[in-house]
């Protein structure tokens, strides 16, 4: 067994074993009504894992993609009310701009791709303004990874807390914070990105990071549903015997390893090619976002009206992965982008492309 596929499992391992013993439906229904949960973090933290992607010479796991894949995919699966996944993407942006990783909660800004921040440098030090709109748990965050553009420049910038007002407090369908952000112009650590990281690619990173947390909610749908199928009886015999259930939970199975395959292969391109991994970033967020519509859809159909109780625990995924579907750009913008892309090769030249991906 490889270094790599050693420390994949390890981190498997530790991550789903914390998570699920720490997080439920009690949690759940306290985050949503905005209890902070720093018990969580500081077990999250103490393990290590927003570091996942932070080199080992800068205090971190120095784990690449393959090995923070399956740390965002337990904070899907598990539901994980806390900025675990923004946080790793923010601690990889900061570290490929080598800047320092600070402890606690981050997020990253901005998410939209008609959005855009100023970095300006003054004197010897820089500054960051402008407004960012549905900033993943931007009232809870102590940092932020900021991209935006110095004198034409790519910089990423280490925002402070103190650096920006909440202008608007909003939520997602799944009630996790999505807020509106305003920059003062405060003083704050920047520095540019390297050659290899195309700035042009950094929203399908987040597309990829998203699409991953949707693959383990996946399979928490699909757990939940196959369990509730052998649990509840109709005319004396569990609903799973019954062969249109099994057939819709076999296709709920297909779409679920489907998206996980597509996650899977994002992530090891990525550590192959790192930005040059555009096709692969659209591929999982199309396929993560087209098998969240169809798992979610028949979840709630095996469940029947329980399923749509706020009292089970279903909802908790189903509401994610809606709303997971549509950010960061959603099937159907990933899959015009790609359409632009491929048709931009020209039709002899398609296949060839297809087939070097490997």
């Amino acid at each position: 067994m490889s270094g790599d596929s050693e420390l994949r499992t390890i981190l498997s391992d530790q991550v789903n074993r914390l998570l699920a013993d720490r997080v439920g439906k009690e949690n759940l229904e306290q985050a949503e009504a905005g209890a902070p949960q720093d018990p969580l973090w500081r077990a999250i933290e103490e393990n290590g894992l927003p570091q996942v992607l932070v080199p080992e010479d800068r205090g971190g796991v120095g784990g690449g993609w393959g090995e923070a894949e399956v740390v965002i995919r337990a904070t899907g699966k598990y539901l994980a009310p806390v900025p675990l996944a923004e946080s790793i993407l923010a601690g990889w942006l900061l570290s490929e701009a080598g800047l320092e990783m600070p402890m606690g909660p981050l997020s990253i800004a901005p998410v939209r791709a008609d959005e855009a921040l100023t970095i300006s440098r003054e004197g010897g030090g820089y500054r960051v303004s402008g407004e960012a709109t549905r900033v993943p748990w931007g009232r809870n965050a102590e940092h932020l990874a900021v991209f935006g553009r110095c004198a034409g420049e790519p910089y990423m910038a280490l925002v402070p807390a103190e650096a920006w007002t909440v202008e608007l407090e909003d939520r997602n369908i799944a009630a996790e914070p999505r807020d509106s952000l305003h920059f003062h112009g405060h003083a704050v650590d920047a520095a540019p990105l390297p050659d290899h990281v195309d700035p042009d690619r950094l929203f399908a990173f987040g597309a990829m990071v998203r699409a991953t947390q949707i693959a383990g909610a996946l399979e928490m749908a699909l757990e939940q549903s196959v369990q509730y199928a052998n649990d509840r009886s109709q005319f004396g015999t569990p609903i799973g015997k019954f062969q249109a259930v099994q057939q819709e939970l076999a296709r709920m199975a297909g779409e679920v390893a489907a998206a996980g395959a597509a996650v899977e292969a994002a992530c090891r391109a990525v550590d192959r090619m790192g930005s040059g991994a555009g096709f692969e970033l659209a591929t999982a967020k199309i396929r993560a976002s087209e098998a969240a519509s169809i798992v979610a859809g028949i979840a709630h159909q095996t469940h029947g009206a329980m399923g749509f109780t706020y009292e089970h625990s279903l909802h908790f995924a189903t509401r994610r992965l809606w709303s997971w579907r549509a950010e960061f750009g959603s099937e159907t913008y990933w899959a015009e982008a790609l359409g632009r892309s491929l048709a931009a090769h020209g039709g002899d030249a398609l296949w060839s492309h297809l087939v070097g991906r490997g």
